[in-house]
């Protein structure tokens, strides 16, 4: 059983400017900031990968 961190609470790739959706089913989340794809979400395996979390995150900017 792998013990997973809880991501910390305001980061949601879905809010950042660079968050995609590749629609590959292998890897269907992306982040230009970091430049990779992955199955999870990036803020997640950055996450795993560093041990910090994601220090890019940047909000969306909503069209009105």
């Amino acid at each position: 059983m792998v013990v997973q961190p809880k991501m910390q609470r305001g980061i949601s790739c879905r809010k950042c400017r660079y968050f995609y959706v590749t629609y590959e089913v292998r890897q269907p989340n992306g982040c230009r900031a970091y430049g990779f794809k992955s199955r999870q979400m990036p803020a997640y395996v950055v996450l795993l990968s560093s041990g910090e979390p994601c220090n890019l995150f940047a909000v969306r900017e909503t069209k009105k």
